[in-house]
């Protein structure tokens, strides 16, 4: 096999990896459990659990990536003792990826569609969340608009995953990722100038023990944990494909924690922009899709200059999306390579067409197929969120961490060996540490899984 692509500069790395665990999560749902769960309390709950739970978990797929050079589907077979089945895992984890991929290019297709209205004027100005619900609902029965919206983002994606690792994704999702970055702190800065920004930022950071007591610490603990383990997009492989491409000059605790903060970063200014907005016009704010495509709808055609600031959000939200969608594909792309042993162009084409027809159900979901409730779900998008969210993604992760610890696995010495490579802080490899792995990080991630069940179905 051809000597592995590597990224050419350490920032284009830290961005794009970013860009992967940067999605819509971010924004319409840490801003939202922020305020609802007491404020900088909750932030503080979340930074710790970031840093015990999402960081360490960050660094077993990257060291995994790093230590084979190999993607989910050859990595585990490089790395696990001779004659151990490790790698039979691998059949249900990368599904995973064409789940996610499902439903998540027709999301970044309503971004589009918005970013478009906002930038030619066809947002009615002035409109109430009524009527910022209602036409939402009418894109949702547009299956034709929402199928050229979701090909054209996920065309685009693609083209850039088969222009390769340097002049593809590092080339021109590096500058992406800063336009993004850019953006968010552009539009926090405007937010300051809002009427509403003392009151927004109060309910959002502000300590507030009673909203605490309200929902229970309990509950709030349990809101940190989730929010810090799901936000890094651990569990399915698509950090771990990166690992492949970075080079040994700094450890994988300080890349992880630097993918972490930029994670943080971006959650947190969202929240800016987010509560002043809504606050300043007097639109409750709301968590989920509704958040982004009625409640901040509502805000910008309310807004003076709202065209242009609405243009503004959702092409921030729009590359965030895309950041993840790219991020996925190349680990979808360096699979079928490796497994069928084709050209990246041609794993392009073929992962293109099939990605689009398996998006299918999910966009017929909310019109044509709208009768199917699957397992009681309201639509085929829901079963397909909780397939990957409350299942794929802590289980892969709970997977991971136990094959590092194994002595059949790819063992706990080669792992601290691999993590520590570099310069930058180095990973503790005492016995305290290993049984956190081994043993604390497992029933952590087995606790949210059982948490997301009986939320679902208790």
């Amino acid at each position: 096999m051809s000597e592995r692509s590597q990224f050419s500069s350490r920032l284009g790395f830290l961005l794009i990896a970013a860009g992967c665990a940067i999605g819509l999560g971010n924004v319409w749902r840490f801003p939202y459990i922020t305020g609802q769960y007491g404020g900088a309390i909750f932030v503080m709950l979340y930074l710790l659990f970031l840093l015990g739970v999402g960081v360490p978990l960050l660094t077993v797929e990257l060291a995994i990536g790093r230590a084979s050079k190999r993607s989910i589907a050859k990595a585990f077979n490089i790395l696990e003792t001779p004659g151990t089945r490790w790698h039979l895992n691998k059949f249900w984890l990368i599904p995973g990826s064409y789940i996610l991929m499902s439903f998540y290019g027709l999301i970044t297709g309503w971004l589009l569609y918005y970013c478009y209205n906002f930038i030619t004027g066809g947002v009615k100005q002035g409109l109430t969340q009524e009527v910022a619900a209602a036409s939402f609902s009418e894109l949702l029965q547009n299956p034709l608009t929402m199928f050229v919206c979701m090909s054209t983002v996920t065309v685009v994606c693609f083209v850039i995953v088969a222009m390769g690792v340097e002049r593809g994704l590092e080339k021109i999702t590096k500058p992406l990722m800063l336009l993004l970055l850019a953006l968010l702190v552009f539009m926090s800065i405007r937010s300051v100038m809002l009427p509403g920004f003392s009151e927004g930022i109060s309910y959002y950071l502000k300590p507030d023990w009673s909203s605490l007591e309200k929902h229970g610490f309990l509950e709030a603990l349990w809101a940190a944990m989730g929010q810090a383990f799901f936000t890094l997009s651990v569990g399915q492989g698509s950090i771990e494909i990166f690992g492949t491409y970075v080079n040994r000059k700094h450890t994988l605790l300080s890349e992880a924690v630097w993918i972490g903060l930029l994670d943080t970063f971006v959650a947190l200014l969202a929240g800016f922009v987010i509560f002043p907005a809504c606050f300043s016009y007097g639109v409750q704010p709301d968590a989920g899709p509704s958040l982004l495509f009625v409640t901040m709808n509502t805000v910008f055609a309310n807004m003076v200059g709202g065209y242009f600031w609405g243009a503004l959000f959702f092409m921030f939200m729009l590359i965030a999306a895309m950041s993840t969608l790219i991020a996925v594909y190349e680990s979808i792309i360096a699979i079928c390579m490796e497994v069928f042993g084709i050209s990246r162009v041609k794993s392009v084409i073929c992962n293109f067409v099939f990605i689009m027809l398996i998006s299918l159900p999910a966009l017929f979901g909310f019109n044509y197929l709208s009768f199917v409730h699957p397992l009681g779900f309201d639509t085929i998008m829901d079963l397909q969120d909780f397939l990957i969210s409350n299942n794929i993604l802590p289980l892969g992760s709970l997977f991971m961490v136990i094959f590092i610890t194994a002595k059949t696995g790819m063992q706990w010495k080669n792992y601290i060996a691999e993590v520590n490579i570099g310069k930058g802080p180095k990973m503790l490899s005492s016995t305290l540490v290993y049984w956190y792995f081994h043993l604390v990080l497992p029933l952590i991630i087995a606790a949210l899984l059982l948490v997301g069940y009986v939320k679902i179905f208790g």
